[in-house]
């Protein structure tokens, strides 16, 4: 690896490495596995279909630090497996029939918006950090409360109490915990692997 290979700017976390057509593919399967993985981390509430994932969290993480495009194809291949019959969505569910698969939906878009707000650096600091997660909570909620209605035959209103209100306090806590994960991962690549001025590929 030459040393203008080391110090390129880098858009997104996942530059710290050389480009090539293989680290790309290896970060988008890789983030496929995270989702895949933290998906099976879930918490079920006896009076709602939707349960408390971690899945939400890794999702946003990988589309910050994969971008629009890897971000975007890391949920899509989670998206592809699970609907195609693997069973790798929350409490192990799969296929497009079930109550939260808006949700899953909602994985690849938040992933895009994220992917472009990190492009634009507001991964970097915490403040804008918290917009990106929080912009990314509200598009999956905006994916999820719809279909949740639809497959449970109830109002909007009612899809809302179900799929969104019990989920505020914790996806905040999510929120905060991208904040911090984000920022401090930037500071400590910097410090590892220093990039010259200029931003952009």
């Amino acid at each position: 690896m030459s040393s203008d290979a080391l110090t390129a700017p880098r858009v997104y976390l996942a530059d710290t490495w050389q480009a090539s057509i293989a680290r790309d593919a290896i970060l988008v399967l890789g983030g496929t596995a995270f989702i895949t993985l933290s998906a099976f981390v879930t918490i079920p509430l006896p009076f709602t279909p939707v349960p408390v994932a971690l899945a939400t969290l890794a999702v946003l993480a990988t589309g910050a630090s994969l971008g629009a495009l890897r971000g975007a194809l890391s949920a899509g291949l989670y998206l592809l497996f699970g609907a195609l019959g693997a069973p790798i969505f929350s409490d192990g569910q799969s296929g497009v029939t079930f109550p939260t698969f808006g949700y899953v939906i909602g994985y690849v878009i938040a992933a895009i918006v994220v992917g472009q707000l990190a492009r634009h650096q507001a991964d970097r600091k915490m403040s804008t950090t918290l917009a990106l997660g929080t912009l990314g909570s509200i598009i999956l909620y905006v994916c999820g409360v719809p279909w949740l209605a639809i497959s449970l035959g109830v109002s909007l209103g009612q899809a809302v109490i179900l799929g969104v209100v019990p989920f505020l306090i914790g996806d905040a806590f999510k929120i905060l915990a991208l904040s911090a994960l984000l920022p401090s991962a930037w500071r400590i690549v910097g410090k590892v692997k220093p990039e010259r001025d200029g931003s952009g590929r």
